[in-house]
C-alpha cells in the first residue's frame, strides 16, 4: 500500500458511509450482508467485517441479534449554549445549561453533604476530605432527559446559610450567581473546559444511552474574587448535542 492510500476496509466503509449520509441507505434499512459486501467490492470476508465494524463504531449502524445490521436514525443535535450574556428574568439551572431551547425545561435534583475527592478539591481550591454540598441534576426538555449534572459547593462558604441547599430555601431553583449574591459573595468569572469521553453507565443510562457511549462534558467552575464557589460537570450524549459559545467582545 503506497503512502496516503487507505486500507481496503476503510475504502469500503467510506463508500457505505456516503450511501448512508446521502440517503441511498436510509434509516432502518438493512446494511448489505457480509457476503454482499465481499462480492460487490471484491474484498475478503475479513475486510467486509472490518468495514462494518467501522460503521458500528461511528454510530451509523447497529446490529440486531439474529436479524442483521441496520442503519441507525441520527438524532437532530440540540444546542448547549454557553454565553457571557446574562438572561434577564430567567436564571434557573436549566436555562444556565441550555439557554437557547424553545421547549419547556424542567429538572429534578438531590443534594447531600459529602467529602471532597481529590479532583473536586483541586477545582475548588480546598483540601481533599473537606465537606461540600453535592447536588445531582437530571435536566429534561419536553419531558425527555437531555443532560445530567453534578455540582459541588464548599460548605465552608455556604454552610449554615439560607443557600446551603441549592434547591431548598428562599432562593431555591435560582442560579449560582443569584444564590451567592444573597450571602454577599459576588461571582465575577467562570472557567469552562469542554471534553469528550466514553460515558459511565450512571451517566448514559438516565439519558437513554448505553454504557461507553461518547459523552460531552462541560466542566464549569464559578469564581468570586479568585475563590472558587461552585464547580460542576455537565454531561450530555455527544451524538445528540453540540456546544455553542456566544461571548461578548469588549
Amino acid at each position: 500500500m503506497s503512502f496516503g492510500e487507505q486500507p481496503a476496509y476503510l475504502r469500503v466503509a467510506g463508500d457505505l458511509r456516503k450511501k448512508i449520509v446521502e440517503g441511498d441507505l436510509p434509516p432502518h434499512s438493512r446494511l448489505p450482508s457480509q457476503a454482499r459486501i465481499r462480492e460487490e467490492y471484491g474484498v475478503s470476508d475479513t475486510v467486509a467485517l472490518e468495514a462494518r465494524k467501522v460503521l458500528m463504531a461511528e454510530g451509523l449502524v447497529e446490529g440486531r441479534s439474529g436479524s442483521g445490521t441496520y442503519v441507525r436514525e441520527q438524532p437532530v443535535p440540540r444546542r448547549i449554549s454557553r454565553t457571557g450574556y446574562r438572561i434577564i428574568g430567567d436564571s434557573s439551572p436549566f436555562r444556565q445549561e441550555q439557554t437557547d431551547e424553545r421547549v419547556a425545561g424542567s429538572w429534578e435534583s438531590t443534594s447531600a453533604q459529602a467529602a471532597a475527592g481529590r479532583e473536586v478539591a483541586e477545582r475548588l481550591g480546598i483540601e481533599a476530605g473537606d465537606r461540600v454540598m453535592r447536588t445531582e441534576y437530571l435536566f429534561r426538555a419536553g419531558g425527555e432527559p437531555v443532560m445530567r449534572s453534578i455540582s459541588y459547593e464548599p460548605l465552608a462558604l455556604t454552610g449554615r446559610t439560607p443557600v446551603m441547599l441549592p434547591e431548598e430555601g428562599p432562593l431555591a431553583g435560582q442560579g449560582v450567581v443569584e444564590r451567592m449574591a444573597a450571602i454577599d459573595v459576588i461571582v465575577d468569572n467562570v472557567l469552562e473546559e469542554v471534553s469528550a469521553r466514553p460515558g459511565l453507565a450512571e451517566e448514559t443510562l438516565p439519558l437513554g444511552g448505553f454504557p461507553g457511549q461518547l459523552v460531552l462534558v462541560v466542566s464549569r467552575t464559578f469564581f468570586a474574587s479568585g475563590r472558587a464557589v461552585e464547580t460542576a460537570d455537565i454531561v450530555a450524549l455527544a451524538e445528540r448535542h453540540r456546544v455553542a459559545y456566544h461571548l461578548p467582545v469588549k
